[in-house]
């Protein structure tokens, strides 16, 4: 059975001191969560959110890596770095690293592979523009980023992958994709999987819903049948706010 995953993305937001301080304060409220917790913080917190989450059951994730080991790479991160200070989980093709950073399908399937031959879990993301929902090729555009993710993985490793949609449109704006349209895109996603897959497999694989998730909505998403968790931005950043949604 798929287990509830509680993600919060902090953005360019928060340094090491503020980090630290907020995983503190987080910890006693979401110690009893049923949910599994985890935090994407800026690459400049990780030693420190690691160290504060350490014996506790949040998680730590980076939100970007490099898909090659090592080289002349100015600026980037890669796995093995990540891997050797405690990180877990990478998110990978964010909207916002595709729109600013020229990020691509391909380079999201590079990261995807790395990722995993290090040991890291990825997260990748996946999403539509309101122009593309509108001209109702959601599905079409997302089955293809989701199918070039995935492409060259075993059925093992499929099964390590956390899927995150988060429609474009809903990315920080305050509007939130009803949790059946919601639901709806992750039931095509899973679909998709199991196209590429099978039935079983897609079944396994976690994939959560992203774009404005806050303490109100977040128990009515978590309940459809196909999002199993969301990824959360700025009601991350709220201690208070991000409890509920981990407990919800």
């Amino acid at each position: 059975m798929r287990k509830i995953l509680a993600a919060g993305n902090w953005k360019m937001n928060n340094t090491p001191s503020q980090a630290e301080a907020m995983i503190n304060e987080l910890k006693a409220k979401v110690k009893d969560a049923k949910n599994d917790v985890l935090i994407f913080t800026p690459f400049v917190c990780l030693p420190a959110a690691v160290k504060a989450a350490e014996g506790s059951n949040i998680k730590i994730g980076a939100q970007n890596m490099h898909f090659e080991d090592k080289g002349a790479f100015t600026g980037e991160i890669s796995a093995q770095m990540l891997k050797e200070i405690g990180v877990e989980y990478v998110l990978i093709g964010h909207s916002e690293r595709r729109e600013y950073f020229a990020e691509t399908d391909d380079t999201v399937n590079a990261k995807v592979i790395q990722a995993l031959k290090n040991g890291l879990t990825p997260m990748v993301c996946c999403g539509e523009t309101l122009k593309q929902r509108e001209d109702t090729i959601t599905f079409d555009f997302i089955r293809s980023q989701i199918k070039i993710a995935f492409r060259s993985l075993s059925k093992e490793d499929a099964l390590k992958v956390v899927v995150a949609y988060e429609p474009i449109w809903a990315i920080g704006t305050g509007k939130v994709a009803t949790s059946e349209q919601a639901d709806e895109v992750c039931r095509d996603i899973r679909e998709c999987l199991a196209g590429i897959y099978d039935e079983e497999t897609a079944a396994n694989i976690r994939i959560l819903y992203g774009g404005s998730v806050n303490k109100d909505c977040a128990a009515e998403l978590f309940a459809m049948n196909d999002i199993d968790g969301g990824l959360v931005g700025g009601a991350s950043l709220k201690v208070e706010d991000f409890s509920i949604i981990c407990n919800a």
